[in-house]
């Protein structure tokens, strides 16, 4: 006897084989007016080849199959190695041959290269996050490392700057490309990088350069397998940062123990470690004393990351969504012709429109060198943002997975594991708290900072009623800013920089929309049909 019980219909196929950056129209456009114009063939290169069923598979697998510790070889010697599935290795391929870790460094680079670069990392974010990390320090590191490597290592130069990734056990100087990790945190301290104990003493003489014996520990290893990490131990000039390499230049291996890998709720596919320094050999940039001030000379680099990582995981989240309810029914119509669930997918498309204008204004400010006036700008905005979208990001996600209902809560769906990356990125290079007291910081320290935000938001003043509001409130709390209105604060100076943005460069309806949703909680949320279709034909790309 043949059974057959139901025919399978009203099943939305999953979203495969699309452009990642040809179908966002705000990315597009955001590109274009940050001064990425000329990076645009290669961005939809590079959106075609990641939308594929293919790379999202690597993105699948990679995470299905996290890396193993590998402590001794079958003989019994040390290896504190880490094995990876293959489809890690082809996703670093991609990002390295994309110039992700590397290309505003690049000698002949083209201004613009901070926007062309954050857009290529967005893309790559909605395939993969775990691949990010060490994308994320061996770009922020490069530049220090440029300017401080140690003699010994100059042979380091050239494979830094390449676009080849090359997993090999071998001295940086052998290879064709080159990864640099961090070591800060230990468990007595975690962000308070001050109370750290791993000492730090001279082999021969002091000085920056000069070689150093490191014994202690960490507790968070950042992508243990590169080839160098930048690491924060004391001296007796306080806490110094080292260049502590995989090899030492004599091709032995460098003292540093692998004690176990994290088991994270999230970036499943990267690895993080615990180590111990036995006697392990770091070299000094700088001065001693000056630890602390050069991981900041990254640490704002990779706190962007972090916030474009998590706006690629949202957007990703968002495009599932939207393209699941074109074709799934319910109650005699399709979802997204649902009035309820239009203006649900509105809202999230409106919140991705004010962030992708932000994130790339920001872009351009890192681009913006010694001006005074764009670096107060990434100064004050890095950590706003980060705070902002990183947190912003969790519940975004899970909106999305309520648009798919049960089939986006189940594994097969890429929902629940874009939900798991969400957390990390507000939690690495400092929580949300952290955040927060860095921009009353840069507020209280930093010459000009007010006087840059009344330039910058006062050139849109009396567009929206909104806007205006919302800035004089600010500014009535930035006149005695407390720490414990910290997040209230920098929430409002990141809604704010995003609605300046949206006020210059969106269509006036779209962005009065904005500013009455997200900038005043008393007003009427709902969108009206006209800015609901313009909103959702540019998040599909329709209308660029």
């Amino acid at each position: 006897m043949q059974w057959h019980t139901h025919t399978v219909f009203n099943q939305p196929t999953p979203l495969h084989n699309s452009n990642l950056f040809l179908s966002d129209c705000p990315l597009l456009d955001a590109v274009n007016r940050e001064g990425g114009g000329w990076d645009v063939d290669v961005l939809a290169s590079i959106g075609q080849q990641l939308g594929t069923a293919e790379s999202l598979e690597l993105g699948r697998l990679a995470n299905a199959n996290p890396p193993e510790l590998l402590r001794y070889d079958p003989s019994g010697q040390r290896l504190d190695d880490v094995r990876f599935h293959p489809a890690w290795h082809l996703l670093m391929q991609g990002l390295c041959a994309n110039r992700v870790h590397n290309l505003p460094w690049q000698e002949d680079v083209r201004k613009g290269a901070f926007v062309a670069r954050a857009a290529r990392f967005m893309l790559h974010a909605q395939v993969e996050a775990g691949t990010l990390c060490p994308v994320t320090m061996t770009m922020a590191a490069t530049p220090l490392l440029m300017r401080h490597l140690p003699a010994v290592f100059a042979d380091w130069r050239k494979p830094l700057m390449s676009d080849r990734y090359d997993a090999h056990l071998l001295p940086g100087g052998q290879k064709r490309g080159l990864l640099i990790g961090m070591g800060m945190t230990e468990k007595q301290g975690g962000s308070d990088v001050l109370s750290n104990t791993t000492q730090a003493t001279p082999f021969e003489q002091r000085g920056p350069g000069e070689a150093y014996r490191l014994v202690g520990h960490k507790w968070f290893f950042s992508v243990p397998q590169s080839d160098a990490h930048l690491v924060l131990a004391r001296t007796e000039g306080g806490i110094s940062c080292f260049f502590v390499p995989r090899f030492l230049p004599d091709g032995q291996r460098n003292a540093i123990r692998m004690e176990r890998l994290k088991d994270k709720l999230g970036n499943r596919s990267n690895a993080s470690a615990e180590v111990e320094f036995q006697d392990a050999a770091g070299w000094l940039i700088g001065e001693e004393g000056e630890g602390v001030r050069r991981i900041l000379e990254m640490g704002g680099m990779t706190r962007f990351d972090c916030a474009l990582g998590s706006h690629g995981l949202m957007r990703r989240a968002f495009s599932i969504a939207l393209y699941h309810t074109h074709q799934r029914q319910a109650f005699g119509k399709n979802l997204i012709d649902q009035p309820l669930m239009r203006q649900t997918l509105g809202r999230m498309a409106l919140i991705l429109e004010g962030q992708t204008a932000f994130l790339f204004r920001l872009a351009r400010a890192w681009e913006g060198g010694n001006d005074e006036r764009e670096r107060a700008w990434r100064r004050l905005f890095t950590p706003a943002a980060k705070f902002t979208l990183c947190k912003d990001g969790i519940p975004f996600v899970a909106e999305a997975m309520e648009a798919l209902g049960g089939i986006g809560y189940c594994e097969e769906s890429e929902l629940p594991r874009l939900y798991r990356e969400m957390p990390v990125n507000s939690i690495w290079e400092g929580s949300g708290n952290i955040m927060c007291l860095d921009v009353l910081r840069a507020l209280a320290t930093q010459s000009g900072m007010i006087e840059m935000l009344k330039v910058e938001f006062d050139e849109v003043k009396g567009q929206s009623r909104h806007f205006d509001r919302a800035w004089r409130q600010l500014q009535r709390r930035l006149t005695n800013p407390r720490e414990e209105y910290g997040r209230t604060i920098t929430r409002q100076l990141a809604l704010l920089a995003s609605g300046a943005q949206l006020l210059r460069h969106l269509s006036p309806p779209l962005a009065e929309a904005w500013c009455r949703i997200r900038l005043d909680p008393r007003g009427d949320t709902l969108l009206p049909e006209r800015q609901l279709g313009n909103l959702l034909l540019r998040a599909s790309g329709g209308v660029c």
